[in-house]
């Protein structure tokens, strides 16, 4: 599905979420310093969760034909990655 849109409407869907990770990102450092991997670290892992959720689903056969449903796989996908990512940094850091 993500693949067969036409490259202005992918540029433009890649503009649109990394904007929003981006302040997603930036409050996720403000709420956590020290804690995250910095405004623009937090934006590129949200991103990359969101549309390899995306990309994931398609793999898979599921058709996310419905807009919401393709946002809520993404933000799903988001916010999974960048938990995961937390808590092996955490590990790292109290470990090492």
């Amino acid at each position: 599905m993500i693949w067969n849109l036409d490259p202005a409407w992918l540029g433009i869907a890649v503009t649109t979420v990394g904007i929003f990770c981006y302040v997603l990102g930036y409050y996720l450092d403000a709420i956590m310093p020290g804690d995250t991997f910095g405004r623009m670290g937090n934006m590129f892992i949200l991103v990359a969760g969101f549309f390899g959720a995306i990309y994931l689903a398609n793999y898979n056969y599921i058709r996310l034909t419905d807009l919401k449903l393709a946002i809520l796989y993404g933000t799903g996908g988001a916010l999974g990655l960048f938990l995961c990512l937390l808590l092996c940094y955490a590990l790292v850091r109290r470990v090492l």
